[in-house]
């Protein structure tokens, strides 16, 4: 039996902020949240944080690479690794590594490789996120529309076959249709809408067919408009939905952000990265559809000037979140933990510090800059 205990911290916990906390941790779960005194009646291995916040992991949905890695032109299980521990060092314990669109062959070997890396344990991988080739060529970004199509049964089968995590799916809903959709639900995607033209209608078909939420919301969608909401107003104005946020200062204006805080209820807005190669890496380029994909002064566009991902890793979201959108350090915590554990539907194992659940930890010092990281209770930097 493994235990130990963290001790002087300011802890996140479920119920709240506890000042000079303790968190114990035996056999890679939270077995106690108490004091000094109540940890030293479980273990006398006390790990003094010196004060620092300590918070649940970060879990980011939408990771296209990091380390120098781009999971489209390395989708092997050492390269999942590789992404998730450049990923790690800013205290992102859970992730899903995003193929942008690509052939079928690359997408059937990038769920393989997931399939391998959760087999053999890789920290903090918890299945895949395939972004696209089910998108309209009129909000593509820096993907590659020769690769957009329509998915039938065959296709449908293979792109929802990872046994042994989770499939998130971003579709444009007015590409392939609420049957579609419906299809890829009842298969056990989690289906988002993302790179979509949809009209406000189109949005509302797609979600009564099973749509989860948004990718990266504001960001290659239709936007909303007095006479036409689009897919930015059905998104706003959907109550149960999830919606991605990229605040990085760049890829969608503090104030729009902080309108779409306002709409939305409480707990359906997740921060994400949308992360490229340069995440933990010193190279500012990497190679995507043979076009060179270059960041300067940290924002990463592709050779038309268009912004192709980021260079954003979950600490500095969870600082922008604070600092551009007045947002309070709990909630922005929460924003990076629990909402996005929630809307996986994985609350019951991750996204908060509670009793029972995985001690997947961040400790943060007072610039909410990460000090060190713990994947199921083993440290991680």
């Amino acid at each position: 039996m493994s235990i130990f205990a963290l001790v002087n911290a300011r802890v996140f916990a479920a119920q709240g902020l506890i000042e000079d906390g303790a968190v114990v941790v035996r056999d890679g779960r939270i077995a106690a949240i108490t004091d000094r005194a109540g940890a030293k009646a479980f273990t006398e291995d006390l790990r003094d944080l010196g004060g620092a916040w300590l918070a649940p992991g970060f879990i980011d949905i939408q990771v296209n690479g990091g380390g120098g890695v781009l999971f489209n032109n390395t989708p092997t299980a050492e390269g999942i690794d590789r992404i998730g521990r450049a990923h790690r060092k800013y205290g992102t314990t859970a992730f899903l590594p995003t193929l942008i669109s690509d052939r079928v062959e690359v997408m059937d070997t990038a769920i393989a490789a997931t399939r391998q890396a959760i087999a053999d344990g890789v920290d903090g991988v918890l299945g895949i996120h395939l972004e696209g080739p089910y998108l309209a060529p009129a909000r593509k970004g820096t993907h590659d529309a020769q690769q957009f199509r329509v998915p039938g049964d065959e296709e449908i089968a293979m792109v929802t076959a990872l046994d042994n995590g989770l499939t998130l799916m971003t579709v444009a809903p007015e590409a392939i249709g609420p049957e579609r959709i419906a299809a890829l639900v009842a298969r056990g995607a989690i289906v988002v809408a993302g790179h979509t033209a949809a009209s406000y209608e189109q949005v509302r078909a797609g979600l009564d067919a099973g749509l989860r939420g948004f990718t990266h919301l504001y960001n290659a969608m239709s936007p909303l408009q007095g006479r036409e909401p689009g897919a930015v107003g059905a998104a706003l104005e959907d109550p149960h939905s999830w919606c991605g946020m990229i605040v990085d200062g760049v890829h969608v204006h503090p104030a729009s952000l902080r309108v779409a805080l306002a709409a939305k209820p409480r707990g359906k807005l997740v921060l994400v990265t949308d992360a490229m190669p340069m995440v933990g890496d010193e190279r500012p380029s990497f190679d995507l559809y043979g076009e060179t994909i270059t960041a300067v002064d940290g924002v990463v566009r592709n050779a038309a000037g268009s912004l192709a991902g980021s260079a954003l890793d979950m600490a500095s979201a969870v600082r922008n979140a604070v600092h551009l959108l007045g947002l309070p350090l709990e909630e922005a915590l929460r924003m990076a933990t629990l909402y996005p554990a929630q809307f996986l539907r994985l609350e019951h194992e991750r996204g908060a510090i509670a009793e029972g659940l995985r001690a997947d930890l961040v400790a943060l010092d007072e610039d909410l800059r990460v000090v060190e990281t713990w994947i199921g209770g083993k440290p991680s930097l």
